[in-house]
């Protein structure tokens, strides 16, 4: 699972990271729009956690052009904007989800759960390879029904091993799979 933070406040960057790694995720994060966009078109992603008030672009109008470009990669809203209009407003721009700041972790995890499983651009939210299977969702790993107790880093390694299809992948594209926050 790969997700891309697009976050002005550093702080909150820090702490959206570091939940979404606490649970096995690979996550990208930015400060600005224009970095953001560089990402989207270097690399494929799950989600998109996109806030509203950045400081070089609206993040309206990021969301609008995505959905222009026909991305459909899930986009959920982290925003102080928490109006009923503002609300609607980042729903009808785009957005699969809008979660109002200050928000709980755990909210965020399991918004981002939910539209995964929902979400088009998932291959499958159970990828099978033989008696293997791997719930993307909720990170569970089982071999013939029993589950294995991997770390979080190989749980990242086994998908887009499992993604990839049988096709050998090159040492680049598994070094950027495994890149660190930014």
């Amino acid at each position: 699972m790969r997700i891309l933070l697009i976050e002005d406040s550093a702080r909150l960057r820090d702490l959206i990271c570091e939940a979404i790694r606490e649970i096995g995720w690979k996550i990208d994060a930015f400060e600005t729009a224009g970095d953001g966009r560089s990402a989207l078109a270097d690399a494929e992603y799950d989600l998109l956690l996109l806030d509203l008030g950045l400081l070089d672009e609206d993040g309206i109008d990021v969301l609008r052009d995505l959905r222009a470009s026909k991305i459909q990669t899930p986009v959920l809203v982290l925003t102080a904007r928490g109006s009923i209009d503002e609300r609607i407003a980042g729903l009808d721009a785009g957005a699969d989800d809008y979660l109002a700041k200050p928000f709980h972790n755990g909210e965020l995890i399991a918004r981002i759960r939910a539209l995964l499983r929902r979400s088009p651009v998932t291959i499958m939210p159970v990828l099978e390879f033989g008696a293997l299977q791997f719930d993307v969702a909720s990170r569970q790993v089982t071999c013939q029904g029993t589950e294995l107790g991997l770390a979080p880093s190989e749980k990242s390694l086994l998908e887009l091993l499992m993604r990839s299809g049988g096709r050998v992948l090159a040492k680049s594209k598994i070094e950027h799979a495994f890149s660190e926050c930014q």
